[in-house]
Parts: structure tokens; sequence; C-alpha cells
């Protein structure tokens, strides 16, 4: 997938050569919204969370033969934790930042396809700390940070009626990952770091846009899967090795935005 990535991005410069040479007018656009979504985290056959996350989202993207689009969303909100014990209302929040770069091929006067790569960056905190399980576990705080690269493609269509239609499929490239585990407020236990070598995201999209004079109205359901490997193994002071077990996530969600 390295070396996919790699011809994506000559592909996408080759295609900048092209159409360097018609006349292409300078676009650029900003988008603000909203955004709820269900999560479910999963270690197979060790733990599970699931809940509610709200946040904010919010683009700037400038067109002139290469699309280029700095992107980022804030969410936070709560979920349940099962493993022998359980214990509710948990708090999370994550943060996400991307920088993409694409090219349009135009398929038809109404449609547009836009193939695009980049870099990402994915942070989650999820802060049990200080709280104590149904079975009497002490909890600590987690934090995972990924870096990858998505490569994804969207396609739009304009109608007749004031509308556009549009979808999105990424495929999202894990380069690493790291889980920093706090145990260290347990007495008796060390803060632990697991490196993540493998893993991968996937994304879709559906929008449903209604085309304003001053600004558009975007309406998106939206996925969101990550599928993440077992870590290395880190020892720590005292001899005890540690692994960040494989583990999946799913969020699915609807985005509410502006475009202007």
């Amino acid at each position: 997938m390295k070396k996919l990535f790699l011809l994506i991005l000559c592909f996408i410069f080759a295609q900048a050569g092209n159409v360097c040479a018609q006349t292409v007018q300078a676009t650029d656009s900003f988008e603000l919204g909203t955004e709820i979504s269900s999560i479910k985290y999963e270690e197979p056959n060790v733990m599970q969370e699931k809940g509610l996350m709200y946040g904010v989202c919010g683009s700037y993207t400038y067109s002139d033969v290469l699309m280029l689009k700095i992107d980022g969303r804030f969410s936070t909100g709560s979920v349940d934790y099962k493993n022998s014990g359980t214990l509710d209302n948990v708090d999370d929040y994550m943060w996400e930042l991307r920088i993409l770069g694409g090219g349009d091929f135009y398929l038809s006067e109404a449609s547009t396809l836009t193939a695009y790569t980049g870099f990402g960056l994915r942070y989650l905190n999820d802060d049990m700390s200080g709280r104590v399980t149904s079975t009497g576990a002490q909890g600590y705080e987690r934090e995972s940070n990924y870096i990858y690269s998505p490569i994804g493609a969207a396609i739009s269509t304009i109608l007749e009626n004031g509308w556009t239609i549009g979808a999105t499929l990424e495929y999202d490239l894990f380069w690493a990952g790291k889980q920093k585990s706090y145990l260290g407020s347990i007495p008796g236990y060390y803060d632990i770091e697991n490196d993540q070598e493998s893993g991968y995201g996937l994304r879709a999209s559906i929008d449903f846009i209604h085309n304003g004079s001053d600004m558009d109205f975007i309406i998106s359901p939206f996925v969101r899967y990550w599928d993440i490997k077992d870590s290395k193994i880190t020892v720590d002071p005292i001899g005890r090795g540690w692994i960040e077990p494989k583990n999946n996530s799913t969020e699915i969600g609807l985005k509410i935005a502006v475009k202007f």
C-alpha cells in the first residue's frame, strides 16, 4: 500500500500537468459544521467501549489546477466500559488534523471526480483515572496517537433542482501509532508507551448539498473505521512486558455544515 501511495501522488501531479495549459479559475471555500456520532471501540476477547460523541469540524479548500485542503475536527463525549467489570460515563475526547492535495477529473458538465491524498494526525484521550470498575479494578488514562495518509476519491454531481449529491470513499494508510497508558497512577505500576506499526482505516460518506446564493447547506452521513494490529512489546522497569492488543473502532454519524 505504501507503493500505491507514491503512485497516486505521481498520478495526481501528472493530471495537474495535463490541465496546466487550460484556463482554470482559482476558487477557495470555507466549511464549518457540527457532528454527532456513535462510537464503538473493541479489543476482541478483552474489552469494549461504546458511547456518543459530539463535536465541531471545519475546513479550508483552495483549487487552482491542484486542490489543496486543510481540515480538522474536535469531538467529546462519554463511553461505557465493559470488561470483566463495567464502568459507565468514561470521558473521551478526540481531535484530528489533515492536509490533503488532489486533482479534479471532469466526467461530464455536471459530474466531477476528485482524487486526493495527504497526511493526517488523529488523537484520542480515554480517561478512567481515579475511578474504579464494578469488580474493583482501578482505572487509568490512555492516549492514542495515529499518523496516516488518506487515499481517497470523491464524486459530485450537480442536479437541476438546486442540489448537489456526492460520495466519498477513502482508505487510510497507517504509518505509525503510539499508545500511552498512564498506569503510574496505580501503586506498583509504571507509565507505558507502546509503538503500533500495522493497521489501516476506512471511511465513507454521502453528501447532500443545497446550493444557495451566499452559502451551501450540507447534510452528510458518514462511517469511519480503524483496524490496528498488536503493538510491539514494552518492558517496564521491573521486567514486566506490556502489549497494546489488536483493536478496532467504528464511528457512525451525521455532519451538518455550511460552506461559503
